[in-house]
This record gives structure tokens, C-alpha cells and sequence, in this order.
């Protein structure tokens, strides 16, 4: 790796041709090792950028001070002038109004730009607030030629400095405070108090104290830094809360009876000068640099430490040609990673990372000798003056190139830190650390950053084969795996495939070592890379592959596991089959439910572990078809298995009771091995499958043949029962049981000539084969269809009659009792009719009065001007008032039968108008009459208030649904 100066001086060379021919050069378009392109479009500006400012004074430059953007400086004599940064077409010039000699010792800005220290030669020291023209002079601190400034930052503001510490040149340390508000009457000086709290010496004697600074750490502990010209003291101690006000006394005191902790050196030019570095406004500097005689004092600020605040402390010699006797650094700032060397003539940058000078800047001698450098810590811009100008440098990216010095230096994590947005930085940072990683031989670490590099892969791959580093490989090829876009599947496909080889190669080693520890971490991990959510389509799209590579290191285990990854089920199951693994296969099986694969294996299963199988079906339930379980279940050997004809019984029963499963299919096969190996059981299911033909899900004809085979008489006459086949099975029934026959006979409840029939077969049965007067007897009691002259002709001839004595008699008393009922059920319909006949003429002669003044019920008008109805129940209503009041509540039906008798009657009317013979008078009337009778009774029939059309009308609404929204629009 370069050095910085040689890339600047390259880079500077690169610029200077560029400018000389285009600016997008060919010379600089070009493809990296690392498959970066590195196209520079424009030049890149310089970290430190110079500006003078368009400035003439009117009188030399003595001093200048800027901070806050407030920038103050000292003209001539007598002037000083102050611009406002916002507002530099503004600028205050004062007069100090000195007449003696006196002139401008050292100018001291705070850090809020408010308040202005100026140091006169005359050990005398005035005091100048931002926001008045007044110059005033602080009388405490007269006598004492005031050399640096300690600035109060955590209690300073516009108005009031707060505790202050200032050194003078004889190595006093005072404390002060300055306050901007007018003192009373008695006091009117801007000084508080000015006190000493402390001396500093160099080898017994008082030494100009150059700079002073106080930093506030955790805790209420202070840090306070003060140079002389060899020498740099710390004191640290701790101030109680809440009384920042006292000062720093107490911390000073707190040191008396101990030595100050200090740094000395040999050299000493005569003075002295330091400057700190903040990263951020308001916070505590980081790191600071003090330039004295041996060189340049650099380290870090630790305010966690609690004897120092500094660490990490180194000191960079002044470059060859700074000759402290001649050309002695004037002044020095500090930036992020450099420190800016004012010398007489020229700038001289220098990195702080390697003491390298990286910029140089020469003044030309027209502007005169450089006389200071300044660094506004609020702005950040380095201010350098001379006696008739004003420059400003402005720094811009310092941190552009200080990953190159890290990544030289093998820091690599702070390398990266720096070129985190920079990911052709990126990659040659990783590319550096990789291999530096390599050579040192830590190949595992060496891999990670490979594989985060844009190398060309082939060269990474087969340096780590050549160095036999299989591990290194593997996690290079994983890490560039993770990388991937699941786009690039040939990339995938690849490096998938080559690191199952590797993984296998590794197992395959270790298994034959014995190293079963390592073996089985090992086993764990490639199962979790074929596990892995990420690869699982590479792996699915290219599986056969990866069992043959399984299959050809016989790793029978992984590819079990493999299997069931891919959800290969099928082939684990079949794997377990063919090895005589049935309990392993089933438990497959059960834990993915796979419908399909139950199909499959089940004829196998079953004929080696039923039980468990039939289980598994059990455990499936409704998700599982029988039907297509049949061949399965069927599986068996024809020598005959016990257990597996019990199981298939078992899942059968479970399919028929608890899932009611209607399939004719399983009924029949459950009844098939019924008759062949449960005959106990068979009767009982047809009996529990229903007595009619639409209950039952088994075939009849099937069921019938069956029970005739094996010889189940009861079976076959319940069978007859539910084809309704009476005949066949009293006939069946009389072989078995005179009883079943019984039953069978009642069957036929509306057939009374079939049941009398079937009695008559029961008993000739009885008497002609069982020869038992006595029961055929009986047979006259259980059914009163059959008389004793019905069975008589059953009997033999020399039968007696006493056997018949009391049926014969019985028979008689019978036809007794019916001529009795008959004769008495006339005599009550004689009775009826005579009763009816009188009603009906009682009713002819009934009759009502109405008064002249009666009114319709309906209308309230007189009910004699119109033909009206009078109720028995004393209602009167008009004919026409009724017809309205009755039509409503009529059904379809009555409503249309009413419309048409009034058209018949509209018809009649006309038809006797225009006849005139007598016979057709007589015609007319009588039709017309009856049609009257036929309204009379749809209308007149009830009352309308008192009969059962007002019982029915009193949930009907008041207002027709259909006629709703007409009758509310109305009423809008």
C-alpha cells in the first residue's frame, strides 16, 4: 500500500492531466480486480480549501479573534474593529482611546463571541461586551500582563462570563468573573473579583502561563489544562452540585498537598500552544494537540480515567525542514484526523493517524509574514492573518480518504467505518482484510470477508482448495449463499449443490474417524442448510440431485430427513417399507394425514400391523373414503387372518355406527363378513339398519342371498319383512317359529284380505302340521279376522265338536251382540230425524220486528229506504253496506265465486226485461232466486260484527301493506 503523501502526489498529477485534456478521460475509466467500474466524472476538491477575504485594512493587523462567528481584530494602535459573520457588510470600528504607548498584547474572544479580552502591553487589560460601544477597564487586574484566557462553557452567556481562569506572564493562575450589567452606584467596574488561586514555575522559576482550558466531565468533576513553555499541567477534582458559582478554588485546593500532575520536555522554543478538537457543538473535546519545542504532543481526551484526562498520548517531530532556530510553527489548529502547522511562510497539514504531511500550503511573501492561525470551534473555519490580509480555509470531507490509512495500518474495522457509503471502498477494505486474514492464516475469518467481497469467485474458491482449507470453503461458499438475490437461481443451484458435496465429504470423515461429538454438530448444521426456508425452492427444483448425491455417500439418515424437508412423504414411507419398518411408515402416515399416501400403503400396512393401522384410520375419521380403504381391507391372505378380519370388522363398524357412512359398497362388505365370521352379530345390524326398504343402505336381494347361503333363517325372514314380501316370510317364518309368524301376519295393516290369508297359512300350519286343536284356537284370539267356520275345513274329519263347543258359541254371542248395536244405532238415527224436521219448521215461523227509525250499523242512515239484512243477534245492515263490509275479509276463492253470481244476476235482470211470456217470467224468477240464495249465503251468512270474520280480522292490518306507501303519501 502507498503511502498517503504518494497518493496525494499521484492524485495531484492525476488532476493537473486531467486539466490538461478532458475531464472524462479514458485514462480514468476502468474495471477493478474487484469488479468495481471506477469512473471519476469530476475532479475532487481539495480537503483544505483556501479563500482570502476580500478585505483591505486600513491600518496593519496586529491581533484577531474569532469565535461564534463574532470575529474581532486589532488595527494599528488605537482601533479595533468587529464584524459580525452573518453581516460582514456591517462592521463596528472602537477606538480604545489610549494616549500613553500601550499597545495590543493578545486578544481574547469567548466562546458564546460576547465578551472581548484585550491584553495590553502595559500589563493592563480592558473588557469590551458584544452589545456596547464602550471599552472598559478592569482595575483588578491591572499589573499583570494576562497571557491566556480558561473560558467558562457551561455558565458563560451574553451577559455574564461566569468563574474564569486567567494566566499571566509571571505564572499566576487567577480566578474572575467579568459581568456585562451596569454595577451599582458604588461599583461600577465590569470585574466581579479577581483572586489567585494558584502559581505554575519551569526549573524554580515562574513560567508565562501560554494557555489555559477547563473541561467539565461526568459527575461535577472538572479537568483544567494549563501549558507553559515545556510543561503541561493537569488538576482534576470534583465540585459539589450546586455550587459552580464559587469557582474553581475548592479544585485547586483539593491539589495543594499534592505535586500537579504534569508532562514535561526538554526543548522550548518559548512558547507554547494548544488546541482541541469537538466533534460536535457543546460537547466535550475528543482529542487535543500541543505544540511545543520537541514537536507535536497529539493523544486522546479521557475524562473517564481518574488521574488523567489524557490518553493514548504520542509525540510527531517537526519535519526536517522546521528549524526551531529559524522558522519556529507560529501557531497550530486541530481537525478530525489533522493538525494545521502555521510556519512563516507556508501551512503545512499533517494526519494524525500517521505523521504524514498530506497538504502544504505557501503564502506568497507579497501579504506579508503569517503572524497567526485560528479555528472558529463554533463554525469550524481556520481563520490565518497576516499584517494586510485575511485568509479562511475551508475543510471539506476530511474523512474522504482515511479509510486508505486505516486499511494500511490493518485497522480494517475502522476502515470500514469510514467507506461505509462507498462500496468500492467497502469491498477493497474487505478485500484487504481477507487476505491479510489469509496469510495470517485465519482462513475462517479470512472467508467471511471473501464472501463479502466482489472478487472474482473462481480465484477465492480455489486459493482455499490449494490451501486444503475444506471448513473455510464451506463457510465462503455459505456466506456468498446468503448474499444471493433469489433471482440469481443458477447461482443458487450451484453453490447449494457444491456445499451438500461438502458438508457430505466432511460427514462422511468424520463418521469414519469416530468423532461422534463433531459428527453429530456437523449432522445438525447440513440439516439446518436443508432446512433453510431461503433454499428450500433450489432445493425442491433440484432434489433428485440431491438424492443422488445422498444416495451415492449411502446416507440413508439425511435422506430420510431430506425427504420429509421436501415433503417428499412418499418416499420416506416407502423407504421404512422396504426396510420392514411398518410402525415407523405408519407414524409418517399419522403425522401428515396425506389422504393419498393412506391409500397407497394402507394394503401393505394392513397386513403387518392391522391394529395399529385400523387405529390410524379411526384417528382420521370423515377424512378418509372407505370405499377406496375396500382393498385394503381385503388385503388379506386366503389361509385367513384373525386379527386382520377382527381389525377390518372393527374399522367397518367404526364406518357404519359412528360415522354413518351410507355407501352400499361398505354395508354389503360389513354384512359379507357378518355371515362368514360374525354370524352373532348379523341379525342385530339388520335389525338396527331399518325395517323399511328407504332406511336401510345395503342391497336386499344381496342381504337376501347371503342369509339363504349360510342357512340364517330369522335373517332371511327379516329380510322378506323389508321387501314386503308377507308371504315368503310367514312361509319362511312357520319353519322357524310359529310366533315370527305371528308377527309377519300383522304386518300387512291395510290389507285386511292379505292378512286374513296369511292367517289362514298360520293356521293350517298349526293344525295340519302341528296337530294342536288348542293353539289353533289361539289363533282365533290373535286375530279377529278368522272365524271358526274360516278354520273348521283344516281339521280332520273325526274331529268332535267338543273341541269346537266354545269357539261355536262364542261365534253366535258375537253375531248376538251385532244385531243389537245395529238395531239400536236405527233407533237413534229415527230419533235425529225427527228432531231436524222440528227445528226446521220452529225456524219457518220465527220472525223479527224493525222499527221505522232503525239505522244501518254500517252507514248510520234510516234502514227501511233500502232492501237491508236483519241478525239474530239484532245487527241490521243495507244489502250494499254489507256487501262492503263483507268483501274484505273473504278469501280469494269466495270473492271471485261472489263476482261471478252478481254477473249472473246483472244477466237475468236484463234477460226479464226483455221476455214478456209468462213461462219466461216464471224461468227467470226462479233462476234469479237461487242466485240470490247463492250470495245470501256468502254474505249474509254470519254477522259481520258478531261471527267469526271479526274473530279472524283482529291481527289484519288497518292499512294494506300493498297500499302503504300510497296511503302515507297522501298524508305528506
Amino acid at each position: 500500500m502507498a503511502s498517503i503523501l504518494d497518493e496525494y502526489e499521484d492524485s495531484q498529477n492525476t488532476r493537473q492531466s486531467a486539466q490538461q485534456h478532458s475531464r472524462l478521460s479514458s485514462a480514468n475509466i476502468g474495471i477493478t480486480h474487484s469488479g468495481f467500474v471506477n469512473v471519476r466524472l469530476e475532479e475532487e476538491k481539495p480537503i483544505f480549501n483556501k479563500q482570502r477575504i476580500d478585505f483591505t485594512p486600513p491600518e496593519k493587523i496586529n491581533h484577531l479573534a474569532v469565535c461564534n462567528n463574532q470575529l474581532c481584530m486589532s488595527l494599528g494602535k488605537d482601533t479595533l474593529l468587529r464584524i459580525d459573520l452573518a453581516k460582514p457588510d456591517q462592521p463596528n470600528q472602537i477606538e480604545l482611546g489610549r494616549k500613553d504607548d500601550s499597545k495590543v498584547h493578545r486578544l481574547f474572544l469567548d466562546p458564546t463571541g460576547s465578551h472581548v479580552l484585550i491584553s495590553l502591553s502595559t500589563s493592563e487589560c480592558l473588557y469590551l461586551n458584544r452589545n456596547t460601544q464602550k471599552v472598559r477597564s478592569l482595575s483588578r487586574w491591572r499589573g499583570h500582563l494576562i497571557e491566556s484566557v480558561g473560558w467558562n462553557k457551561l455558565l458563560g452567556n451574553e451577559t455574564s462570563t461566569g468563574p474564569i481562569l486567567v494566566g499571566t506572564s509571571q505564572g499566576i493562575i487567577f480566578e474572575a468573573e467579568i459581568s456585562a450589567n451596569e454595577g451599582s452606584l458604588f461599583n461600577t467596574n465590569p470585574d466581579q473579583y479577581f483572586r489567585q488561586v494558584h502559581s505554575l514555575e519551569e526549573d524554580g522559576k515562574p513560567a508565562p502561563i501560554c494557555c489555559l482550558e477547563v473541561e467539565r466531565g461526568l459527575e461535577n468533576k472538572y479537568f483544567i489544562i494549563a501549558t507553559t513553555r515545556k510543561r503541561l499541567f493537569q488538576f482534576v477534582g470534583k465540585v459539589a452540585e450546586g455550587s459552580e458559582q464559587q469557582g474553581f478554588s475548592s479544585i485547586f485546593n483539593q491539589n495543594q498537598d499534592l505535586l500537579p500532575s504534569f508532562q514535561e520536555f526538554p526543548a522550548n522554543m518559548g512558547y507554547s500552544e494548544i488546541t482541541f478538537y469537538t466533534s460536535k457543538l457543546r460537547t466535550s473535546p475528543k482529542a487535543f494537540a500541543w505544540m511545543m519545542g520537541n514537536g507535536v504532543l497529539y493523544g486522546q481526551l479521557d475524562y473517564v480515567r481518574p488521574d488523567s484526562l489524557l490518553s493514548d498520548v504520542q509525540v510527531w517531530e517537526y519535519t526536517p525542514d522546521i528549524d526551531l532556530n529559524l522558522k519556529k510553527p507560529i501557531s497550530i489548529v486541530l481537525t478530525q484526523f489533522h493538525f494545521l502547522l502555521l510556519l512563516h511562510d507556508r501551512v503545512k497539514a499533517i494526519c494524525t493517524l500517521n505523521g504524514q504531511v498530506v497538504y502544504e500550503d505557501v503564502f506568497p511573501d507579497k501579504f506579508g509574514t503569517l503572524k497567526k492561525m485560528i479555528k472558529d470551534p463554533v463554525g469550524g473555519l481556520v481563520w490565518i492573518y497576516t499584517e494586510r490580509a485575511v485568509f479562511r480555509y475551508h475543510i471539506q470531507r476530511e474523512a474522504r480518504d482515511v479509510w486508505q490509512m486505516y486499511m494500511s495500518m490493518n485497522k480494517f474495522d475502522l476502515a470500514k467505518e469510514y467507506c461505509r457509503d462507498r462500496p468500492e471502498c467497502m469491498d477493497m477494505v474487505l478485500a484487504k482484510e481477507a487476505e491479510h486474514c489469509f496469510q495470517n492464516k485465519r482462513y475462517l475469518e479470512s472467508a467471511k470477508c471473501y464472501a463479502l467481497t466482489q472478487n472474482y469467485f473462481e480465484e477465492i474458491a480455489l486459493k482455499f482448495i490449494e490451501a486444503k482449507q475444506e471448513e473455510a470453503l464451506k463457510e465462503f461458499l455459505l456466506k456468498k449463499l446468503n448474499n444471493l438475490k433469489q433471482t440469481e437461481r443458477t447461482q443458487i443451484t450451484l453453490l447449494v449443490t457444491w456445499l451438500a458435496e461438502l458438508y457430505l465429504n466432511r460427514l462422511g470423515q468424520l463418521e469414519s474417524d469416530g468423532n461422534s461429538i463433531i459428527f453429530q454438530e456437523t449432522r445438525d448444521e447440513f440439516r439446518h442448510f436443508l432446512s433453510t426456508p431461503k433454499h428450500k425452492e433450489c432445493l425442491f427444483n433440484n432434489r433428485s440431485t440431491i438424492y443422488d448425491l445422498l444416495a451415492s455417500h449411502g446416507n440413508v439418515d439425511d435422506m430420510v430427513y431430506f425427504s420429509v424437508v421436501m415433503q417428499d412423504y412418499e418416499r420416506v414411507i416407502s423407504h421404512y417399507c422396504q426396510h420392514d419398518d411398518y410402525s415407523a411408515a405408519l407414524d409418517v402416515l399419522s403425522k401428515h394425514c396425506d389422504e393419498k399416501l393412506f391409500y397407497k400403503f394402507s394394503p401393505v400396512l394392513m397386513q403387518h400391523i392391522p391394529k395399529k393401522v385400523v387405529d390410524a384410520w379411526i384417528q382420521m375419521g370423515k377424512r378418509l373414503d372407505p370405499k377406496k380403504l375396500i382393498p385394503a381391507l381385503m388385503n388379506y391372505s386366503q389361509m385367513g387372518s384373525t386379527q386382520q378380519i377382527s381389525e377390518t370388522i372393527r374399522y367397518m363398524e367404526f364406518c357404519v355406527y359412528e360415522l354413518n357412512v351410507t355407501e352400499e359398497a361398505i354395508h354389503n362388505y360389513l354384512l359379507s363378513l357378518y355371515a362368514k365370521y360374525k354370524p352373532d352379530s348379523l341379525l342385530l345390524y339388520l335389525e338396527q339398519a331399518g325395517t323399511h326398504a328407504s332406511e336401510i343402505h345395503y342391497d336386499l336381494k344381496y342381504a337376501l342371498r347371503l342369509c339363504a347361503e349360510h342357512g340364517y333363517l330369522r335373517a332371511c325372514v327379516l329380510v322378506y319383512r323389508i321387501m314386503e314380501l308377507y308371504e315368503e316370510a310367514v312361509d319362511l317364518a312357520l319353519q322357524v317359529d310359529v310366533d315370527l309368524a305371528k308377527s309377519c301376519a300383522d304386518l300387512p295393516e291395510d290389507d285386511e284380505e292379505l292378512r286374513k290369508k296369511l292367517w289362514l297359512k298360520i293356521a293350517r300350519h298349526v293344525v295340519q302340521e302341528e296337530k294342536d286343536v288348542k293353539k289353533a284356537m289361539n289363533c282365533l284370539s290373535s286375530c279377529n279376522l278368522l272365524k271358526i267356520e274360516d278354520i273348521l275345513p283344516f281339521f280332520p274329519d273325526f274331529v268332535t265338536i267338543d273341541h269346537f263347543k266354545e269357539a261355536i258359541c262364542g261365534s253366535l254371542e258375537e253375531y248376538n251382540q251385532h244385531i243389537e248395536e245395529l238395531k239400536q244405532e236405527m233407533e237413534e238415527a229415527t230419533e235425529s230425524a225427527k228432531r231436524i224436521r222440528e227445528d226446521i219448521q220452529e225456524m219457518r215461523n220465527k220472525y223479527g220486528v224493525v222499527d221505522s227509525q232503525e239505522k244501518c250499523a254500517a252507514c248510520d242512515f234510516p234502514l227501511l229506504n233500502r232492501p237491508f239484512y236483519l241478525f239474530l243477534c239484532g245487527h241490521m245492515f243495507h244489502y250494499d253496506c254489507l256487501f262492503q263490509e263483507v268483501t274484505p275479509h273473504l278469501s280469494a276463492y269466495k270473492q271471485g265465486r261472489l263476482e261471478e253470481l252478481q254477473k249472473k244476476l246483472a244477466a237475468t235482470t236484463q234477460s226479464s226485461k226483455s221476455h214478456t211470456s209468462s213461462l219466461g217470467k216464471g224461468n227467470a224468477g226462479t233462476s234469479r232466486e237461487q242466485i240470490k240464495s247463492d250470495i245470501d249465503d256468502i254474505i249474509a251468512s254470519e254477522c259481520v260484527y258478531c261471527g267469526e270474520l271479526m274473530i279472524k280480522s283482529i291481527d289484519k292490518p288497518f292499512i294494506d301493506p300493498q297500499k302503504f306507501d300510497e296511503e302515507k303519501s297522501s298524508w305528506l
